[in-house]
Parts: C-alpha cells; structure tokens; sequence
C-alpha cells in the first residue's frame, strides 16, 4: 500500500511574545507568541531537523528520494535537497529536487512524491518543507509568520495513512508575493486577499475532495487546515461544516503561519493523535488550493516513537526583546564575532563532507576508539586505514567541558559557549558550539544533543556545521 510511511516535525526553540512586538510600535497585539528560528537558523537546517526527526526508526538505505520545499530557500541558485539529504546521512544514489515560489509548494512536494512512489520510479520518498518568512516591520505579518517545518515519509509499504484522495483548484492573483531581491513578503488589501482569495480557493478544494471521495464533513476525524488569523480559520471550518472537537489546532497563538511547511505541520499534528481507521483532511492555499484525503492504518501503532509537533511546542525559550528579534533576521546588521571573518573553504567543504555534514567519526577496527573528525590514524593504537564510519548526529551526549567566549560571539549575542563534548557511545570527544541555550546555565555533565546549524557566511557562500544544545 502507498502512502505515509513515517513524519516528523521541528519548531524553533525561541518564541517573542506579540505583546514585545506590538508594544515595541505603539500597536494593538494579535496576543499569544510566534516561533523565531535563531541567528544561526534558516530554512535548510529546519528541514534537516524535521528530516531527522522523520528518519528514526527508518532504513536511511531504502530512501531513493528527497523533495526540499520552501519560499525561504538559503540560496537563489544551488539545490538545498542535496544538503539535507548529506545532513541526513541519505546514499548519494539518491534523486534529489527542491521546489519553491509558493505556499503550496510544500503540498506540491508531497504530491511529488506520491506520484513518483505510484509509478515505481522510486520506493520511499522524503520530503522536507520549512520556511522562515519575513513580514514587513509593524505589519500584521510581522506578527502572524512563524518559522518551522515538517517532514513525510511516501512509501510502497508501511504505510502508516494512505491517500485517498485529491483536489486541486488554480487561482492567479496578486494576493501575497515577493520580487527578486524583496526580503519582506508584499500582500494587497486584505479583505480582497482573504474573501477571494484563502476562504473561497480553500472552501473549493475541500469541498471539490469530499464530494469526489464520497464523503461529509461529519466524516472527517481530522480536518488539517492552516489559516493566515484565527478569525478567518474559525470562519472557513464553519462554513466547511467542521466541529471544533475535528478541527487541528492551526498553531496560530503559538508558532503562527509557517509558510509553505504549514500544512505538513499540521498534517503531522494529526498523525499523532489518529488512530486506525481515523480520516484526516489536509489543505493548503497558495494562488489556488489543494485538499488530501488520508486514511490511517494499523501501521500507525508500530512508529517509533519521535518528536513530531507537539515535542517540540512546549520545549522553548522566551526571546527577551524584539531588537533581537530584528538582528537574529538580519533586518539590523551585527557586527561579527572576530573568528567568524574567515572565509570558509568550498573545497575543503567538499573533500571532508563526511566528517562536516555527514557527521561521521571513524572508529578503529583494531581497538575500537571512536575518534572524529575522522582520522586514518588511530591515536590510541596507531593503526592505519583500518576504520569504519560511524554516524554521531542521533547520538545522545554530555558536556565534558566547555568555556564562556567573550571574543567569538555575534554583537547580539555576544557569548559563545565552546564546549567539548563526549558521546555516550564509544565515549567519542567533539569539540563544537553551543547554541539554544543560556550561558548562565551551562554545567559540565548536561545532557546535550548534536543539531545542524549555519556557523557563518563568507566567500559568498552559507557555511554549515554540527553543534551541541542542551537536551530539549
């Protein structure tokens, strides 16, 4: 059976309170906070996470597929799939592709890899959508966006829902978009963009899918359905004929509307709390609007047990002020730490993408000493070429040592917690950054876990890398 094999989810740690941003420009508050990616997040390390998350208890060797969807992408011109697939520790047989330019390019990926499952051009498919939009300061976008992401597991067998149906309806108008070279998303009148566009594009796809399936809205367990404010949701699911008790919590007050990952995010936040037999509704608007029809399986007992959404929504920290919110988006420049005006290396990049990416240590064959970066010499034994690969990025660790840098760190967050960590497994030592966390509050002997952020960008290009956070 096609369908679901597997999801996960990401959400930042840090969120701001809309009271911070609204006070900070004498306007009324949306109320409830919104998700910040942190200063060395984006779109592409957001989808790793949520790729991860999806990937636990899966054969990284059976996925022949990765479709990376965002409007937020890092780069104009180079391919992100192929980085979260490396990230992700995927074969390098592997077809990769990204889409973008819409919010329903995350839905458009999905429905890519079911086809690409369906006509046996490949066996399991991940995709990855996530996105880090940008509202105009003192808009109500600047309040509404959130940042986040989600990704789905399209297989032959497995499935934990099937897809039992699909609707799609197009739609060109102006309704929200950005230019080459904008960074903040433009939108026309609002009432317009909303009656004619999201509420009757979304009203026809959902009701297009459940008269083509057959079924009532009464029928439906869950309807997973994003809205751009809670006013405009809770209309559409009433005139859709859906009760609160079927309605997936839209992360609105919370995280808010996270662009073309939305809606896996919401898909995701029905998956776990369906059971068998359960029917779920996705949509998701975006010039134009789609619906899926799911059908959940006995599989869904079986899934190992991860983070998805709702791990990850009360795990946070507060972000104090809305000036840092502006600096961690790049809105007001920060004066650079004095080690991060190196410039990376693209060859060295590309000759250790194993130890860099992949996050692999090497582990001596003859005394079994886990050492990383990976190094053809064992220091412990002194054997040479003799060493298998070993993957460190799922790894659980502790805090050996660490040291409070008051020269490397950013002018918005100017400490830099240096730390050594060591692996639970093989006692393997890495020396690396901490981030997502409060300096004051490092110890030695914390659980931390390895996560995949951007260290810097320089010679024109972004530069990623593992660091350690305190256990979330």
């Amino acid at each position: 059976m096609i369908g679901i094999t597997s999801y996960g989810g990401y959400i930042p740690a840090f969120r701001l309170s809309r009271e911070v941003m609204a006070k900070a420009w004498l306007r009324g508050s949306m109320g409830g906070e919104r998700s910040v990616a942190n200063n060395d997040e984006d779109s592409a390390t957001m989808a790793v996470e949520a790729a991860l998350d999806c990937l636990i208890g899966k054969d990284r060797g059976e996925v022949a597929g990765v479709f990376f969807a965002s409007t937020t992408a890092p780069y104009r011109e180079k391919e992100i799939s192929s980085l979260v697939a490396a990230a992700a520790d995927l074969p390098d047989e592997i077809r990769t592709a990204d889409l973008g330019n819409g919010l329903r390019a995350g839905v458009a990926a999905l429905r890519s890899a079911f086809d690409a499952v369906g006509n046996g051009s490949a066996k399991n498919v991940l995709v990855a959508a996530a996105d880090c939009r940008l509202g105009y300061p003192q808009s109500e976008h600047e309040q509404s966006f959130g940042d986040g992401a989600a990704a789905l597991m399209v297989g032959n067998s497995g499935a934990v829902a099937s897809l039992e149906g699909h609707y799609a309806v197009s739609n060109e108008m102006m309704d929200v978009w950005r230019n080459a070279g904008d960074d903040f998303v433009r939108t026309w009148e609002g009432r317009w963009v909303l009656g004619e566009g999201y509420s009757a594009l979304t009203e026809k796809a959902v009701k297009g899918l459940m008269k083509k399936a057959g079924v009532q809205a009464k029928g439906i367990t869950f309807a997973a359905i994003p809205g751009p404010d809670a006013r405009t949701h809770r209309r559409l699911v009433q005139v859709l004929g859906f009760d609160k008790a079927q309605v997936v919590d839209p992360l609105l007050a919370q995280v808010g509307d996270c662009g073309a990952g939305h809606p896996l995010m919401l898909l995701v936040s029905a998956l776990e709390a369906a059971k068998p037999g359960d029917t779920i509704l996705m949509a998701a608007y975006g010039n134009g609007a789609e619906a899926f029809l799911f059908k959940v399986t006995e599989e869904i007992r079986n899934l190992v047990p991860r983070r998805g959404i709702k791990g990850w929504l009360n795990s946070k920290l507060p972000l104090a002020t809305y000036e840092k919110y502006l600096s961690y988006r790049g809105i007001l420049e920060t004066q650079p730490g004095d080690p991060f005006r190196l410039l990376p290396s693209a060859t060295a990049y590309w000759r250790d993408v194993n130890s860099i990416l992949r996050f692999h240590g090497s582990k001596c064959r003859s005394c079994g000493t886990l050492a990383y970066p990976i190094q053809r010499v064992c220091y412990t034994c002194r054997t040479k070429d003799s060493f298998d690969e070993v993957r460190l990025a799922d790894k659980k660790a502790k805090l050996f040592t660490f040291s409070l840098d008051n020269l490397a760190g950013r002018s918005d967050d100017p400490v830099v917690v240096q730390s050594v960590v060591e692996s639970e497994v093989d006692n393997a030592r890495v020396y690396c950054m901490m981030t997502d966390c409060q300096p004051k509050e490092v110890r030695v002997g914390m659980p931390v876990e390895f996560t995949f952020r951007r260290i810097y960008e320089g010679a024109g290009f972004q530069n990623y890398f593992w660091k350690c956070r305190p256990l979330r």
